[in-house]
C-alpha cells in the first residue's frame, strides 16, 4: 500500500497570509478537518511534509488551509498546483467494504467474464457517487463506484470488475 493518499492540489494562493485555496478531489471529504499534517508535491517534484494550522471552507466547494510556517502571499504562491497527500498512518481505517479512493487508482479493471478494460486513471466525484474513469485500447468508460456496476474489488491483487453500463441487465 502507498503510504500517502492523494486529497487534492492548492488551486491558489489567498489573501495576504499565506493561506491557499485547495480543491479536493472528493467534494464531500472532511480529511483536512482531522488530519495534523499532509505531504506537499510541488510540481518541480520536490516534496515536504507541512502542518495544518487552519481550514475553512470557502466558495465553489474550496477549502482555505493555512499551513505552519507559510505566512506571507509569496510563500504560499510557490504551493499553487501542488498536490496534497495524507498520511495513511493519519487516518482511519476504512471500514470492510469501503475504500480509500486513492487507493482505486492504478487497479486493473476487467468485464464479469474477466476481459481487461484498462486501468482505473481517476476518481469523479461529480454527484452523488464517485466515478472510476478507466482507460485502455482507446476508450474511457466512466462507472459509477456503487455495487451494482462495481461487483469486486481486490486491492491485494491490484484489480476491479465493473460492469460497463452497456453489461449491466
Amino acid at each position: 500500500m502507498k503510504p500517502h493518499l492523494e486529497l487534492g492540489y492548492v488551486r491558489a494562493a489567498h489573501g495576504l497570509n499565506g493561506e491557499v485555496s485547495v480543491r479536493t478531489f472528493d467534494p464531500a471529504s472532511e480529511t483536512l478537518y482531522e488530519v495534523e499534517r499532509v505531504w506537499v508535491r510541488r510540481r518541480d517534484g520536490t516534496e515536504q511534509e507541512l502542518r495544518v494550522e487552519a481550514v475553512r471552507d470557502a466558495p465553489k466547494g474550496d477549502l482555505l488551509v493555512a499551513f505552519e510556517g507559510i505566512e506571507r502571499r509569496e510563500e504560499s504562491e510557490k504551493l499553487v498546483g501542488s498536490t496534497l497527500l495524507a498520511f495513511r498512518e493519519d487516518l482511519e481505517a476504512p471500514q470492510e467494504g469501503e475504500f480509500f479512493q486513492g487507493d482505486l487508482v492504478g487497479l486493473a479493471a476487467f468485464d464479469p467474464d474477466g476481459k481487461p478494460l484498462g486501468i482505473v486513471e481517476e476518481i469523479w466525484s461529480s454527484g452523488p457517487v464517485p466515478n472510476l474513469v478507466i482507460r485502455g485500447g482507446g476508450k474511457e468508460l466512466m462507472v459509477p463506484f456503487v455495487d451494482e456496476f462495481v461487483p469486486e474489488v481486490d486491492l491485494e491483487g491490484r484489480r476491479v470488475v465493473v460492469k460497463p453500463f452497456e453489461l449491466a441487465e
